[in-house]
């Protein structure tokens, strides 16, 4: 906050709105620590707290308002008691026969009210889709089955499998704690660490801009969790600097872009939805980031390796020497703002849930950033309580997301939709696992196209997971299989949010901009595939053949790369690239005549480029 909370220049409704949001965090961090109440009283103050806030702090054209209007002061205010509606009245919720007992005339006009300012406050924070999504599917529900209305409503409002189902649930437990973590690192100059820390690491190298942006945003998104953020966080410095060295303006915004998305796939705490999924699996969230932790590397290292190629080929080198900073500085000045991270990683290795790792991490923020000169500046009460209301903020779009995604899967569960798109796509598919999952892939894309993870996500684990179970896939590789295209859509055109961040940035051609990002994240539209078929991905089975898998894995998606920005040990021929593309394919297919297929045709390739470089040597520009 540029201002004090407590100043006298402050409007005093302005005032009241940020001591809710701070209130709102501080009762979240009471709850870890004393224990949680009831689910739905949990559940109720988190929906209804954050139904407040959206409309004190958002207006009906979705921008962020310091004062409320007095209509909005009313809305906010019928809809927080609409959400506490259940949890007031848990005697009568309890003591009734669930689609027996007729629902009372005040039931009705509660619920109906509290889906209409949820659906509401939702298109405020989030646009129109996810709301649109959800009238879509309750209009399927109404017109085009045999469903009751009164049932629907109950469903959506009486039970918690509905707006306080499992990701309303996840939201008030797992998301809340993890986003006031970021938000309280971040203020305490974590995020100028992972920018020196990338520089110090990769500056020195060719492409050096770029190679920055990749370990930056992976860094920052990790522990954001949000590739918009993300990207209007670090890309404020990297694009720029991308620009300056002579990358082209599309590709540094796309390098950006798909870096940042790429961190909410990566541990160790990953994007928002990884809680969700630890939740539906029912394991600890270690596991969830087990499985995720070698697609994610593949991921940055394919990316790592584009920028590499991309260098290489245009001839562009490190970091100016001006911006560069020692390591050892580095690690000296800022080093022990790691900690509070390491933290979360112990008490979970130690067996401890996510939510008490998060506390933990949360409480050994503010003592960590004390511990040295360099950062001690950054621990005042005003600090303090600006990242309390920050990361209170950041959770009201999680929590409207979550809570009318929690409209979406209550539909599919009472009307057995899930049951009836799954025998459509194994139908379409024909038995047929691999067109199954290109006809998912497709599905989560156009389901995540302008929707934050989180929604996209469990929309399509009621849709498609099942029908994936079915033709055999493990529900592991199943449920990170849709994580992951609900990841990708970001930077899938047409509705690429991710790159149309960046661009604000670039100043790119969106077209142009988006085939970048496409092409730079192709290994990630592949990894999914490569799990499905083979669990030594995912760390499941003998460990000699994850070694083997994971090698040739590694080696397939850096020529992949390769392939894709027409640069190997030179420049590649179209045949060339075409040659190194397949047999980059092959070394990625988990079996070992195509593996040695893929060796052939790279060995081609190599053949072809040191035969070039010897008759003509190519100047290694940028070293």
């Amino acid at each position: 906050m540029s201002l004090s909370l407590f100043s006298r220049h402050i409007p005093l409704l302005s005032r009241i709105v940020r001591l809710i949001l701070i209130g709102m965090a501080l009762w979240h961090l009471y709850v870890a620590f004393a224990g949680p109440p009831n689910p739905y009283v949990m559940r109720g103050v988190h929906v209804a707290l954050a139904l407040l806030l959206i409309y004190l702090t958002h207006d009906y054209k979705g921008r962020q308002q310091e004062v409320p209007r007095w209509y909005d002061i009313l809305l906010g205010g019928i809809a927080c008691l609409a959400a506490l509606y259940p949890s007031l009245n848990l005697e009568y919720i309890y003591m009734r026969f669930l689609y027996v007992d007729p629902l009372e005339p005040m039931d009705i006009a509660v619920g109906i009210t509290l889906v209409v300012l949820l659906l509401e406050a939702t298109r405020r924070m989030l646009g129109p889709v996810l709301p649109i999504t959800a009238i879509c599917f309750m209009a399927y529900g109404l017109f085009f089955t045999s469903t009751l209305p009164s049932v629907i409503l109950e469903q959506l409002f009486m039970t918690p499998e509905g707006i306080f189902g499992i990701p309303i649930s996840v939201s008030a437990t797992y998301m809340v704690l993890f986003i006031l973590f970021g938000a309280l690192v971040e203020r305490m100059g974590v995020g100028q660490l992972f920018m020196d820390f990338a520089v110090a690491l990769t500056g020195r190298q060719a492409g050096g801009p770029a190679k920055v942006a990749c370990v930056t945003s992976g860094m920052f998104g990790s522990v954001s969790g949000s590739a918009v953020a993300n990207v209007m966080t670090t890309g404020t410095f990297s694009i720029p600097l991308m620009k300056r060295m002579g990358f082209k303006p599309a590709f540094a915004g796309a390098v950006e872009a798909v870096a940042s998305t790429g961190g909410q796939i990566m541990p160790p705490v990953m994007g928002a939805a990884a809680f969700v999924m630890a939740e539906y699996l029912g394991v600890g969230y270690l596991t969830v980031a087990k499985y995720a932790i070698v697609p994610a590397v593949l991921f940055y290292v394919a990316l790592f390796a584009a920028v590499h190629f991309e260098a290489k080929r245009r001839g562009i080198g490190s970091v100016p020497k001006e911006d560069q900073v020692p390591m050892k500085q580095v690690l000296r000045e800022r080093g022990h703002l790691f900690l509070p991270l390491a933290v979360i990683i112990g008490v979970l290795m130690m067996g401890y849930s996510a939510p008490y790792a998060a506390l933990c991490g949360v409480i050994s923020v503010v003592p960590v950033a004390a511990l040295r000169k360099t950062t001690r500046h950054y621990v005042t009460i005003d600090n303090i309580l600006a990242a309390l209301e920050g990361g209170a903020r950041n959770v009201l779009s999680i929590a409207a997301a979550c809570a009318c995604a929690g409209i979406v899967v209550g539909v599919i569960d009472i009307t057995g939709l899930g049951l009836t798109f799954s025998n459509f796509v194994i139908s379409a598919a024909q038995d047929t696992l691999v067109i199954a999952l290109l006809l998912s892939m497709i599905a989560g894309i156009i389901l995540g196209m302008g929707m934050p993870t989180t929604p996209a996500y469990i929309v399509q684990v009621a849709l498609l997971v099942p029908a994936l179970v079915k033709l055999g896939v493990e529900v592991e590789a199943a449920h990170l299989f849709v994580f992951y295209f609900a990841i990708l859509s970001a930077i899938t055109p047409p509705v690429a949010m991710a790159v149309y961040a960046a661009n604000t940035l670039s100043q790119a051609k969106i077209v142009e901009a988006s085939i970048a990002a496409v092409k730079l994240g192709m290994t990630g539209f592949i990894v999914p595939f490569m799990f499905v078929y083979e669990p030594s991905i995912l760390l499941q089975g003998d460990w000699l053949n994850i070694v083997v898998v994971v090698t040739f894995a590694t080696l397939g998606v850096i020529l992949l790369a390769a392939a894709l920005q027409r640069f190997f040990y030179g420049k590649l021929d179209h045949w060339q690239a075409a040659l190194l593309f397949v047999g980059a394919l092959c070394m990625i297919y988990p079996d070992w005549r195509v593996t040695v297929a893929g060796l052939v045709c790279t060995g081609l390739v190599l053949a072809r480029q040191l035969t070039r470089t010897q008759a003509q040597p190519v100047a290694q520009v940028g070293e």
